[in-house]
Order: C-alpha cells, then sequence, then structure tokens
C-alpha cells in the first residue's frame, strides 16, 4: 500500500526541476534525501508503536511535546494537501499539452481545476484495486524504459550522473535535494493505517522503513537511466515534462506516449485524491472548532461530501497554477511536509531522551537533517511557507480567545 501511495514513478514528474537546479546530479539527490526520509521513518516508527490507533504528526506531537505545537505540525502537513493538487494542476496541463499541444496552456489548467473539483463534488473515488493495476502497468512502463535505454550506456559517461565537478555546487545541491524530497511524499501516511494492519506494533514501522528503501533504490535508477539518455548540458523541450521527452528519445514516439499518459492518469489520481483528502481535513478541524465550523465543517446534505471545502481548495489550485511554477508549487509542498516531518523527529527524541535510550541519536540526525533541507528550499517558498505559518498561529490564537475570555 505504501508503495501505491507514492508510486514508483514518483521521481519522473520533477525530474526536470531538480536536474535543472542540481546541475545534473539528479541521481545523487535522491539517494541523500533518502537518508533524511529513512531517518524520519524509523521516527515514524516509533511513534507508530506508542499510538498504534492514532497515525498522524499532529497527534504524535500534540501528545509528546505540546498540542499547539501539534496544532502547527497538523497546520503545515494541511499545505501538503493544498499544494499537491495545485501542482497535479500544473503538471497535467503541461502532459495534456504534449497530446494536444494546439490547446493553450491557461485553458488546460481551467480544464483541470474543474475536472478534480467535479470529481470530488461527485465523491467519485478511485478503488483500490484500480491503483494496484495503475502500479503494474506503471512498473511495465519502467521496465519498458529501462531496455529501451541501455543502448545509452555503451557511449555513456557512467559516473557523471553521480558526480561532476564542472556542474557541482553545494549550495544548489542542497536546494535541489530540499526539491527531490517530493519524492518520498507521502511515506508517512503508512502510519495512518495502523488501525486496519494485523500487528500493526511490529509491521507499521518495518513497512515505512522498507518503503523508503525501495522508493528510494528504485528512483535513483529511473534517474540515472535518464541522466545517461540525456546528459545534463542538454536543454528540455519544456522542464516540468523532461522525463516525457527523454523517454521518447530512449524508446520512439510509443515510449513518449506511453509514459506521458501514465502519468498523466497517475496524476490526476493523485491530484483529484489530494483534494479530496484536504477538503475532508478541513472538515475535521471545522467539526473540531479549531476552524470556523459553520464554512469548513459543513457536509452537503446530497451528496455528503464537504463542497466548500473542495471548492475552496479547487479555487486555490486554479489561481496558483497560473500564478506558480511547478517548482515553486513543489518546494511549497515540501515546506509543510519538512514540518511534519521535524515535528515527529523532534517527538521521537524526546521520548527516547526522556526513556534515556540510546536511539535517541536516530531523530536527532532526522531533525538536524530535515531543518538544513527545509532551510534550503528557495527564498519565495520559505516566504510564502512563513506566511502560511503566521495565518496556522492567528488562527490558533484566535480560536483559543473566547475560551480564555470565558474562563
Amino acid at each position: 500500500m505504501g508503495l501505491i501511495i507514492i508510486q514508483p514513478t514518483a521521481p519522473m514528474p520533477l525530474f526536470g526541476v531538480v536536474s535543472n537546479k542540481a546541475g545534473g546530479h539528479v541521481v545523487s539527490t535522491i539517494l541523500v534525501a533518502m537518508i533524511g526520509m529513512l531517518l524520519t521513518a524509523i521516527s515514524y516508527g516509533r511513534m507508530a508503536k506508542l499510538y498504534p490507533s492514532a497515525g498522524s504528526a499532529y497527534t504524535y506531537v500534540g501528545k509528546e511535546i505540546h498540542p499547539s505545537l501539534g496544532f502547527l505540525t497538523g497546520w503545515g502537513l494541511l499545505l501538503d494537501y493544498v499544494i499537491n493538487p495545485l501542482i497535479c494542476v500544473i503538471w497535467c496541463s503541461k502532459a495534456a499539452g504534449n497530446l494536444l499541444p494546439m490547446i493553450p496552456y491557461p485553458a488546460w489548467v481551467l480544464f483541470f481545476a474543474l475536472l478534480f473539483t467535479w470529481l470530488n463534488l461527485r465523491n467519485i473515488q478511485a478503488a483500490a484495486a484500480t491503483h494496484r493495476n495503475l502500479a503494474i502497468v506503471m512498473f511495465g512502463v519502467i521496465a519498458w524504459m529501462l531496455a529501451a535505454s541501455a543502448k545509452f550506456f555503451a557511449t555513456a559517461d557512467l559516473t557523471k550522473p553521480f558526480y561532476d565537478p564542472a556542474t557541482y555546487s553545494w549550495a544548489t545541491f542542497s536546494s535541489a535535494t530540499a526539491l527531490a524530497v517530493l519524492t518520498y511524499i507521502g511515506f508517512d501516511a503508512i502510519s495512518t493505517l495502523s488501525e486496519e494492519t494485523v500487528d500493526a506494533e511490529r509491521t507499521i514501522p518495518r513497512a515505512t522503513v522498507i518503503v523508503c528503501i525501495l522508493i528510494g533504490v528504485l528512483s535513483a535508477i529511473e534517474v540515472y537511466v535518464a541522466q545517461i539518455v540525456w546528459p545534463h548540458g542538454e536543454v528540455f523541450p519544456d522542464v516540468d515534462t523532461a522525463y516525457v521527452h527523454i523517454a521518447g528519445r530512449a524508446g520512439g514516439i510509443w515510449l513518449f506516449h506511453a509514459v506521458n499518459l501514465t502519468l498523466l492518469v497517475a496524476t490526476i489520481g493523485s491530484g483529484s485524491g489530494g483534494q479530496m483528502a484536504g477538503a475532508r481535513l478541513l472538515y475535521g478541524m471545522g467539526r473540531d472548532g479549531v476552524l470556523p465550523e459553520t464554512f469548513f465543517g459543513a457536509i452537503d446534505a446530497v451528496r455528503q461530501v464537504p463542497a466548500r471545502n473542495v471548492l475552496l481548495i479547487g479555487a486555490i489550485a486554479l489561481t496558483g497554477a497560473y500564478l506558480m511554477t511547478y517548482e515553486l508549487g513543489a518546494e511549497l509542498l515540501n515546506f509543510g511536509a519538512f514540518i511534519g516531518f521535524m515535528g515527529v523527529n523532534l517527538a521521537a527524541f524526546l521520548r527516547a531522551f526522556r526513556d534515556r535510550s540510546i536511539v535517541c541519536l536516530a531523530p536527532a540526525l532526522g531533525f538536524l537533517l530535515c531543518f538544513y533541507m527545509w532551510l534550503s528550499l528557495s527564498g519565495n517558498a520559505l516566504k510564502l511557507g512563513a506566511a502560511w505559518a503566521a495565518i496556522g498561529i492567528i488562527v490558533r490564537l484566535a480560536r483559543r480567545q473566547p475560551a480564555a475570555t470565558a474562563r
């Protein structure tokens, strides 16, 4: 289930922007990001043992540290759900443009923003079997890509994808690694499956770590092959769908369309699913009184969906897709994810420290590495993320004020 949540083609949509930012060192950024995610996965696993029925960073931080910090952690993760449909609209619009270039990008943005919203207003959810079948198709496309790329290895420099002194810079590499973490986004959702898992206290921690390793290794292979087929320095026809064009070079027009269509379908599922997850999270916060209940806690009487929240996230996706690049949106999504990751690592560290356990070293290193990558995000992402965090603090203070006055 973890592999399905993350998707085995996870690094393909962001390959172009990471390559440009990292000076071509995509495979190295994927592997370094994996270290931070592995340490964080260990922390998630330990917290899942302590709270096997909770399964959320919000709960872990709230119970181990302080409810207010738990709220801010949840608020940061909420940014993921809000931004995910936005970057999916951007990517789908670019991929659809590869199929029908006569239709302008703004029209595709409007189409996909409306499509995601319509699917969620009608409460149309893909079955688990559909996700499994799509994952099988993805593995088939990956195998096709690897086979088609084999002929390029004979004349390629096999070490440059790992390190090229002519293009390496620590500052840009760090910034690109912070972006490459998007490859792993979703592994933390495994902890939410505790109640449905047999022997959850043992299985969830193992599954979380194993999934990070499998995704990391598979992603490194995918981007390594791409760097062999399309060496750094050659300009991509479109940076956001660069991997699709690399597939076209490797296997011709049929592989081009196979990769483009597979990623397009997968991203539609990811975007619409993320929009409903965000709408449900906003509904839960409204129902609990964290946000104004009259708006966020309302359910459509006919469709039984939080329609206002769906429309709100759809409007954000539509507007943001016109104003943002895919790269900025991805970094902003990671801003929220890093808040959650740092929170869980800190909670796991404090619990281990109170227990006087030597295992506090892993969460401490995980926190420091996530903190460094968080600071390595672009200035615009940090500014927008800080504004989001400030809104969260204001909301928290505003919702607590009535209770304080009553006392």
